[in-house]
């Protein structure tokens, strides 16, 4: 039975997957589908978060190991997740048997303005603005990262509690941009399978960024013409079935 570890991006949590995680788990059954959290956020949000994007796969690595969950795995991770899956494919190469990078963006490939859009700055410095409540910051991060309004509706009761719940703090949301931004990939492709898809509309990162990373490993990429830059949330359906067309192939 395959294993399918979901992993998430910078101060989300498993929660943010929605139902995402059922969907896949009905179209790859039999498998279990696990979304652990990185450490700082979700269950793990009183811990400190790691400077360095190797640290954090490290942690990964050890939590679904410890957790009685043996590799190898597949691995679907969104933007910042997917620079913590590339650096766990690196350093543990038989953990992994094939990974599906979701709207990243890594140096040496990509500038800065690609990777973070000046258009989004707004948006993101409000969701950070203190005294603003949970349902004010979610909703900020949801208009930056998605496009389909009836989702951002029934995702931000839920992402609120969650922020509520178990909040992200500042430090450690300061602590992760660090790892992101410092974090440069291997300019050689990945010796696993890896798909890279893709939002042309994300408003978020670029869509050159993935297209970029796709020429320079030689990786199939496949982009969805509206979603936003949390293409799960957005587009969940059209994600496993590209996915599972990818596998089937």
């Amino acid at each position: 039975m395959s294993t399918w570890v979901l992993v998430r991006g910078l101060a989300r949590e498993h929660e943010h997957w929605g139902d995402f995680p059922a969907r896949l788990h009905a179209a790859m059954s039999p498998c279990q589908v696990l979304t652990p959290d990185l450490p700082g956020n979700g269950l793990r949000y009183r811990e400190t978060s790691p400077t360095r994007i190797q640290a954090m796969a490290d942690a990964l690595a050890r939590e679904l190991e410890d957790s009685g969950h043996r590799p190898p795995y597949h691995v679907i991770a969104l933007s910042l997740g997917a620079m913590v899956a590339v650096s766990w494919a690196q350093r543990h190469p038989d953990a992994l048997s094939r990974m599906v990078l979701i709207n990243t963006s890594m140096r040496p490939f990509n500038s800065f303005y690609r990777r973070l859009r000046p258009g989004v700055w707004p948006a993101l410095i409000g969701a950070a603005v203190p005294g603003r409540t949970a349902e004010q910051r979610e909703r900020a991060i949801l208009a930056a990262t998605s496009n389909d309004a009836r989702a951002r509706a029934l995702a931000l009761p839920t992402w609120a509690c969650a922020a509520r719940s178990r909040p992200v703090t500042g430090a450690n949301l300061v602590r992760q941009l660090w790892a992101a931004a410092r974090f440069t990939a291997p300019r050689g492709a990945p010796t696993i399978p890896t798909l890279i898809l893709a939002s042309t509309q994300d408003r978020l990162a670029s869509v050159q960024c993935s297209r970029t990373l796709a020429a320079r490993w030689h990786c199939p990429i496949v982009e969805h013409p509206t979603a936003g830059h949390d293409l799960p949330l957005d587009a969940g359906d059209w994600v496993v079935s590209e996915v599972a067309r990818w596998i089937q192939a």
